[in-house]
């Protein structure tokens, strides 16, 4: 009899352990699907993609159980896949909560948490379960880790000198890519602006206050309020600029966006948007913002998926831009994925020379695109991050 207690115990065991193998895998084909619906690139932007430099201000690929290092057969990006799309710079974003029934309307910050199950299932850390700090730090973790791993091809980036260093270079060797940090919603603080310190020494370099849910710092334009920025929020924004963690106010209400803009003494970022002008929805931003954001010298990168840009097409991702350019001009527009937030998008990030064709087809010059393509966002950056 113990015998076979012992046996069905191993076989419930192996069963476990299989289950918990393959169902991170089959979550993240069904959440972060590319159709591959997407013509090839021109020579002409295939030319411009390997002598530019490309930049992605936005990617959740840290969220999943990949190893981000080697090439992979699902989601959207991969230091293999960055490099062969000629990425310089990719925006690794840390999401720690997500609402279950998550919406673009209406979300409660009290639902139950989809990143709980996430994380269980991928086995993160006992105290990553019920902590958000805990979280972010272990996606910081993922990321030292996947440095470490990728041989030199991966290059960390926390400051003004790390970037110049890298892009010096980047000149005597284009096979390589570069990554920094951020937070999508500073509720990963757990309700203690202090642990601010402990992110930014865990390499953090960008933040939003928001994600889709209202939090004590502001409104999300998701959230069940969408108020604006609160006095928390207010010192947020400030010690993030004194310490050079750049501000994010992708996902943000109308009213926090306002809040940000009328304290931001730095260029502030909305890492994946859409714009008001192609896709009117409560996500994305107003002709109002772009032309403030540009203002304040900031950049406003536009997302690939369908709700932002509506449509899953280059061409809609090209209009949005188009349209961005025209009210805030081509120094304030970049580009900023949204790779792996589960979201389905036409092609991964070795596609990225697609959207460089539909901004070449939208009348753009070839010295507008690169800016667009990264330019700009290397400009904001060396604006915000920490010189050493």
């Amino acid at each position: 009899m113990r015998r076979l207690l012992l046996l069905a115990a191993g076989l419930l065991v192996s069963g476990a352990v299989a289950i918990l193998a393959i169902l991170p895998r089959v979550v993240e084909q069904r959440l972060n699907r590319v159709t591959g619906n997407v013509p090839e690139a021109s020579e002409r932007a295939k030319a411009l993609a390997a002598r530019s430099l490309l930049v992605d201000m936005h990617a959740d690929s840290l969220l999943w159980g990949r190893d981000l290092s080697r090439r992979g057969t699902r989601g959207q990006v991969d230091v293999p896949r960055l490099i062969e799309g000629h990425v310089a710079l990719q925006a690794f974003t840390i999401v720690t909560k997500a609402p279950r029934g998550l919406n673009f309307d209406v979300n409660k910050a009290d639902a139950a948490d989809d990143i709980t199950a996430l994380a269980l299932v991928n086995l993160w850390p006992v105290q990553a379960w019920s902590s958000l700090l805990e979280r972010a730090l272990y996606q910081c973790g993922r990321f030292s880790k996947t440095v470490d791993a990728s041989g030199g091809k991966l290059v960390w980036i926390r400051s003004r000198r790390d970037l110049d260093r890298y892009l010096d270079l980047r000149t005597r060797d284009p096979n390589i890519t570069a990554g920094f940090l951020g937070i999508e919603g500073a509720h990963a603080l757990d309700g203690n602006l202090d642990n601010l310190d402990r992110l930014f020494g865990a390499g953090v370099r960008m933040i939003s206050p928001v994600h889709f849910f209202d939090n004590d710092l502001a409104g999300s334009a998701a959230g069940e309020h969408k108020g604006g920025l609160t006095e928390s929020g207010r010192q947020l924004v400030r010690r993030m600029e004194e310490m050079g963690v750049l501000v994010d106010v992708a996902h943000a209400s109308e009213a926090a966006v306002d809040g940000v803009l009328a304290i931001a003494t730095k260029p502030l970022v909305a890492s994946h948007t859409g714009v008001k002008g192609t896709c009117n929805n409560s996500r994305n931003l107003s002709d109002d913002h772009l032309r403030r954001i540009a203002a304040k010298s900031g950049l406003i990168a536009i997302a690939y998926f369908e709700q932002a840009v509506c449509g899953l097409d280059t061409r809609s991702i090209a209009k949005a831009v188009r349209h961005a350019v025209n009210v805030a001009g081509a120094d304030a527009v970049g580009l900023g994925s949204d790779f792996d937030g589960a979201v389905q998008t036409a092609f991964d990030t070795t596609s990225v020379a697609s959207v460089l064709d539909a901004l070449l087809a939208e009348g753009l010059s070839e010295d507008d695109v690169a800016k667009i393509a990264g330019l700009n966002a290397i400009r904001v950056l060396r604006a915000t991050l920490p010189a050493e």
